[in-house]
């Protein structure tokens, strides 16, 4: 009788585990994360801070191509728009401590993707599988990359976050049960996030590119396998257009490049052909 009720109890334990995986990994890593900068007491400014992160959240909030030119060098034209988070919380007068705090939690954006990953890749609903999930998750995190990053204002891990989801959403589709037909939604949705994580971090393009490869590993015939590469390839240029489409517009408008200081030789044809003047 006590051999069955201590059965029960760890089969309601696991259960009560597995029910709770994801909101225990989420916490946990949150509170590791804004550990840090509360253990420093604050968060650092680091030369590209000084160079032009702040600098490129007052263009997000406010336009300066009429006042200032290349304000910060050449890296006053990156897309800004992930810098106005640092920028406003430093010109609202928080105290460092809060500022990293709120950074911090905002980085927790990038667990839920690596979780679904490692979701994807052990499916398993015993308590061994999630604790190697939970591993997982948390090697992914231990190194000093995305540590050190909570330290300063840096936004490298933030510009992860869309491409993190993309390959996440991208995992799901080629490894779930679904019915072939229903993988053309995540092919469509991974390839629209994984053209935001482009226009906010060009050097994610390398990386996204081969994104829509993964949909050749889909169970299906081939030709479906096919359609679904097109989708997620055309859905990573439409996700990439609309997403940097204002900044890239502002961009030629100045400089008739949408990639300025990018590929400059590439536009001058155009800028030629279109009788565009500076």
């Amino acid at each position: 009788m006590m051999d069955n009720t201590a059965s029960a109890r760890r089969r309601q334990a696991a259960h009560w585990l597995m029910a709770w995986e994801f909101p225990l990994i989420l916490f946990v890593i949150w509170l590791v994360f804004i550990s840090i900068p509360l253990y420093l007491g604050g968060i650092g400014l680091g030369w590209d801070a000084m160079n032009h992160q702040i600098y490129l959240g007052w263009v997000a909030d406010h336009s300066r191509f009429d006042h200032d030119y290349m304000g910060a060098s050449l890296q006053s034209y990156q897309f800004p728009y992930l810098y106005w988070p640092a920028y406003r919380l430093a010109i609202a007068g928080f105290d460092g401590i809060t500022a990293g705090v709120v950074l911090s939690t905002l980085h927790l954006l990038a667990v839920p993707p690596v979780w679904m990953v490692a979701k994807a890749l052990i499916s398993g609903q015993d308590v061994h599988s999630a604790a190697l999930r939970v591993a997982a998750v948390i090697l992914a995190f231990m190194s000093a990359v995305p540590l050190k990053t909570l330290e300063a204002t840096n936004n490298d891990l933030l510009a992860a976050v869309p491409l993190l989801w993309a390959i996440a959403i991208a995992f799901r589709a080629i490894t779930d049960g679904r019915p072939v037909p229903k993988r053309v939604v995540p092919a469509l949705l991974s390839g629209l996030i994984g053209g935001v994580a482009v226009a906010c971090k060009l050097s994610n393009g390398p990386l996204v590119v081969l994104l829509p490869f993964l949909f050749l590993f889909c169970q299906g015939a081939p030709l479906a396998r096919l359609k679904w590469t097109t989708i997620h390839a055309i859905a990573i240029g439409a996700g990439f257009v609309v997403t940097y489409g204002y900044w890239g517009y502002q961009l030629w408008l100045q400089f008739g490049n949408p990639l300025f200081p990018f590929y400059d030789g590439y536009f001058e044809p155009v800028r030629h052909m279109l009788g565009w003047q500076p």
